[in-house]
């Protein structure tokens, strides 16, 4: 006959060991053990005519989707970055736009086709290497408008030809040895075929002497910027970096990959996450644009704070709150942004109604602030990115649990839990689970019946008596039938 599971005795008080151990298993690290981060990357840069598979290719050395893949030819726009391991080693990579010679004339798309040319080309100016994709089968004018292109180059280029796994079309891929490339593969990015033999030739013609890996201290500040199309995200995107990374322009839906770039400030490091705009459901018709508010969204689990733009001259909308509640969800800091601020009534009044305004939306997020801005003529961008490093120090921020019990000690005393018969509990202690998001644990008996309103209460008491009035805090209640002195008795 089976043992029956012996039930856990509280009668008896662990000692101080044990409830050590207890507090550090509880405590977890967001994403588990922080991932490495470097500096002084080579860089690489895929680039080919579009719909070869430049974007699949990056995805597999990322290991993961980063950048949006479709049969649709131009889907990639922005350089799409991220830091992978090839071979064992840290290397800075950049998914480009396709080269595009045939263009509609007179068009919004060939436009941004010829912007998509402009940024790639200047991608590879500053590329250690450049991985030339080619197409398996006939070679285009484009492939040879291109390979002309790169010739200034040709040092730093190497050859792939894609999509022939198992062999497929490599004897007519051995057309493309007519144009003199060093180095010459045959792969398929789907597949995975010679991605090995790929990959070692790469890190071979890298420099990997000034690669260092940074410190706890040194990583970056991750901002995701967010909200409706056309509200200002690639211009400020481009006047934090410095550079032109974004393409910028009033047709909306240019971006849609999320765009990286990186700049400091106050003796920190930020990344900066250029996002595509959420546009309503209704409004979603192609698949490429389906994929890009997809992405978006995901931005907001690799990122710390949220910039939220808001075009001051067209106000708030239901995508903004679906955003907010989203970031919510997820713990990560919000600011909400007024931007184009300049074209506004420049007086109190009118920043004051409107912040009442943003707070009847929000009303669960009062403590963001709420800033002015013009990204076009850089007003505003000191105060924005002060309020951004304050709000990545409390989300950072770690309060010692004795301290904790100290402060719910109090808390109980002043404002004691609603007394009722058929609502009776006792809270115990509490234990900070995890920062940025923050999370605290309180262990209470029968933590199922404790008031929503109490628990908002402790929320609003942690957020303004311990260091975190301007970041969202989760809170999560624990059955527990022993005092907090009690787990320290021996």
């Amino acid at each position: 006959m089976a043992k029956k599971k012996a039930k856990p005795d509280f009668s008896k008080p662990k000692n101080t060991r044990e409830i050590q151990e207890l507090l550090e298993n509880t405590e977890e690290r967001v994403n588990g053990a922080a991932k490495k981060q470097y500096e002084g990357l080579p860089l690489l840069v895929i680039a080919g005519r579009p719909n070869v598979g430049k974007s699949t290719l990056f995805n597999r050395f990322m290991q993961r989707r980063l950048a949006i893949v479709d049969p649709t030819p131009g889907v990639t726009r922005d350089p799409v970055e991220g830091t992978a391991m090839i071979n064992g080693k840290p290397v800075h990579i950049v998914d480009t736009g396709g080269y595009k010679l045939q263009r509609d004339e007179g068009t919004m798309e060939a436009v941004l086709d010829e912007l998509v040319v402009e940024r790639s080309l200047e991608m590879i100016e500053k590329a250690d290497v450049i991985l030339l994709l080619l197409e398996a089968g006939q070679i285009t004018g484009e492939d040879e408008e291109f390979i002309i292109q790169l010739r200034p180059h040709w040092n730093k280029v190497i050859a792939a030809v894609n999509k022939t796994e198992g062999g497929k079309n490599e004897s007519v891929s051995w057309n493309y040895a007519q144009f003199g490339f060093k180095n010459l593969f045959f792969i398929s990015a789907e597949h995975g075929d010679n991605i090995a033999d790929l990959s070692k030739c790469l890190v071979s013609k890298l420099d990997f002497s000034n690669v260092r890996e940074i410190t706890e201290e040194e990583i970056p500040i991750r901002i995701a910027l967010m909200g409706k199309p056309n509200t200002g995200k690639s211009t400020l995107s481009n006047r934090l970096t410095h550079s032109n990374a974004s393409i910028v322009s009033d047709y909306a839906g240019t971006t849609r990959d999320t765009v990286e770039g990186g700049f400091s400030y106050g003796g920190k490091n930020f990344i900066v996450l250029d996002t595509a705009g959420i546009r309503r459901k209704a409004r979603v018709h192609e698949n490429v644009e389906y994929y890009s508010v997809n992405r978006a969204i995901k931005t907001l689990d690799r990122c710390d704070i949220v910039f939220l733009m808001i075009d001051a001259q067209e106000g708030l909308s239901e995508q903004d709150k679906k955003i907010c509640s989203l970031a919510f969800e997820r713990g990560r800091g919000i600011i909400f942004i007024l931007n184009k601020w300049d074209t506004q009534e420049q007086d109190k009044k009118t920043f004051r109604k409107t912040r009442e305004w943003i707070n009847i939306m929000f009303g669960q997020m009062e403590y963001a602030p709420i800033l002015p801005l013009s990204a076009l003529n850089g007003t505003g961008i000191k105060d924005l990115l002060n309020e951004a490093i304050e709000i990545y120090k409390q989300l950072n921020h770690k309060v010692e649990t004795a301290a904790l019990n100290m402060a719910l000690k109090d808390w109980l005393f002043k404002y004691p839990p609603p007394a009722s018969k058929t609502a009776h509990f006792k809270i115990r202690y509490m234990t900070q689970k995890s920062t940025n998001p923050v999370n605290f644990l309180i262990f209470a008996t029968r933590p199922e019946v404790v008031p929503e309103t109490y628990i908002t209460f402790l929320k609003n008491r942690i957020r303004e008596d311990l260091g975190f009035d301007k970041i969202p805090v989760q809170l999560e209640m624990k059955a527990s039938r022993q005092k907090w002195e009690d787990r320290f008795d021996s």
